[in-house]
């Protein structure tokens, strides 16, 4: 049997880090948590699992993902956030993936909840990630909010059975802040690559975005929240690129 490395990174996840790991407490050889320097129970609920326990200043997504990674014992990753759990059925995939790899990386379907209801459509599900992998062969990429695991060249993915759950959203005005948040990102982001966008883009892609999460992706079927999840989502799209044309009014004045 293969030895698995969980690695997890945290800030302030007392309301969520009891349950990731209580998801993986039985298939992990080892726990390695990559903390931000919490200020509440993080760190207490992580020690109570046994979990080794980091602190570490906050160098972005990939990087903070990538020392983790380096800190870990075994080539086996399961790379998670702290608001996701693995159903049993998911586990199970995973246990079997230990007894007999056949694969370099895996992806896996997450599953998110949002105030408290699970939602299969909206273009949330299935939301594929690589998650499960050899660290020999693959890594983490990408920049700020859109990292990805990323094989290296001839490797072999899978598929694995079950969900990864996401509790993300706890209310509708944590989704809003953080919405806000992740669309600064993103305008910031593509300023530093380049990228530019015209008044066309500005007023007709929230209305895609929309077009296509409720209606194409069925968000209708989500009912209240998920007509909530599509109209943020579209305005978030707003939001990024009034962002970046802003950026490059600001700095070719």
């Amino acid at each position: 049997m293969e030895s698995l490395s969980v690695v997890i990174i945290t800030l302030n996840e007392e309301k969520n880090i009891g349950r990731c790991l209580d998801s993986v407490k039985d298939i992990a050889d080892e726990i390695i948590v990559i903390d931000s320097f919490s200020t509440d129970q993080t760190q207490k609920i992580c020690d109570s699992y046994g979990a080794t326990f980091i602190q570490k200043e906050w160098l972005g997504y990939v990087e903070t993902k990538n020392f983790a990674i380096q800190q870990s014992s075994f080539n086996l990753i399961l790379s998670l956030d702290a608001d996701e759990s693995l159903t049993d059925k998911l586990k199970n995939s995973v246990k079997l993936v230990k007894d007999n790899r056949n694969k370099d990386g895996y992806i896996l379907n997450r599953l998110t909840n949002y105030c408290g209801q699970w939602i299969y459509h909206s273009g949330w599900y299935p939301d594929k990630k690589l998650r499960l992998f050899d660290k020999t062969k693959g890594g983490w990429h990408g920049v700020d909010i859109h990292e990805f695991v990323k094989m290296g060249k001839d490797t072999k993915v899978g598929k694995l059975d079950g969900d990864l759950l996401h509790y993300s959203y706890y209310s509708i005005s944590q989704h809003i802040r953080q919405a806000f948040t992740f669309s600064e990102i993103s305008a910031n982001s593509f300023y530093k690559q380049g990228k530019k966008v015209g008044l066309a883009t500005v007023l007709l892609a929230p209305v895609f975005r929309f077009f296509r999460d409720y209606i194409l992706k069925l968000g209708m079927l989500d009912g209240y929240y998920g007509f909530v999840i599509c109209k943020i989502s579209a305005h978030a799209t707003f939001l990024k690129y009034v962002m970046l044309r802003d950026l490059w009014k600001k700095h070719n004045a």
